[in-house]
């Protein structure tokens, strides 16, 4: 594997690469995109949005790493509680946001009406810069990720707004627990589901 494709944990000062990147890794999915409509702003708005969510939510408390060009967020359960955004951070959010502010807050709130009350470790976001695509970075960091989960005894959990990307997680294990059509017209979320496996089996 090469240097880029190895997972490291990810710190403060790593902000700027993983928000570019994940901003470019998300410029096509369905609820980046219903949640931040202009094109010629989008890049840039999503920029802003992941680094206010990794500066100043998860990087603290989450299992936050990152390879050359990509970026994954996992909460433990046990992180679960300190991983929301506090009003200052909600506050910074829904300035970006504008007028998706409101859109923005049903979202959230309709995905957590069918978060799995079992604890597991969740994975908030992945990705990868579309210019890595391919090469193995996204991959190494689910890995990682399972891996931590698998020793930990636990399951994990995602929500994925992008059709396409549901083969993919199911390669690494996850199954379709339901589908969530949010408010207000927005896309359909799936939530996905893997049971924990024996440490090294992932």
């Amino acid at each position: 594997m090469s240097t880029a494709n190895t997972p490291q944990k990810a710190i403060l000062d790593d902000a700027a690469l993983i928000s570019g990147s994940l901003a470019r890794a998300f410029d096509d999915d369905p609820m980046m995109r219903w949640f931040f409509p202009q094109d010629a702003s989008r890049e840039a708005d999503l920029s802003a949005y992941f680094g206010t969510i990794f500066t100043r939510q998860y990087v603290h408390s989450a299992v936050c790493e990152r390879t050359g060009s990509a970026a994954a967020f996992w909460v433990p359960p046990e992180a679960a509680e300190k991983a929301v955004p506090d009003a200052e951070t909600i506050g910074e959010l829904q300035k970006l946001l504008g007028d998706r502010a409101e859109l923005f807050r049903d979202a959230v709130g309709a995905a957590a009406q069918h978060t799995p009350q079992e604890p597991h470790w969740y994975l908030a976001l992945i990705g990868a810069d579309p210019a890595v695509q391919g090469q193995g970075q996204g991959g190494a960091l689910m890995r990682s990720g399972l891996a931590q989960a698998d020793a930990a005894g636990m399951p994990a959990y995602l929500e994925s707004s992008k059709e396409a990307n549901l083969p993919v997680y199911e390669h690494f294990g996850f199954t379709v627990r339901h589908e969530v059509r949010l408010p207000g017209g927005g896309p359909t979320l799936w939530g996905m589901w893997r049971e924990a496996r024996p440490a090294g089996g992932a």
